[in-house]
């Protein structure tokens, strides 16, 4: 079964890093395509048995910001 998740990645040196948004994983690549692979291996492995035994709660915040 394929399930989606939204991924931040940024680049720190010479480095990519993939950063899970819905669960608390992340890898890192030569590139932006290295580190979202390499993050979709963490994610799996993350999920095998056993599993994780807090599965984080992901909710919206809404925060009022003053224009500068």
């Amino acid at each position: 079964m394929k399930h989606v998740f939204s991924a931040s990645v940024w680049k720190e040196g010479e480095w990519y890093v993939a950063q899970c948004l819905d669960v608390d994983v992340a890898s890192q690549g030569k590139t932006e395509a290295d580190a979202l692979e390499s993050l979709g291996e963490a994610l799996k492995l993350h999920f095998q048995p056993p599993r994780a035994a807090i599965v984080p709660k992901v909710r919206p915040v809404e925060v009022e910001l003053d224009a500068a």
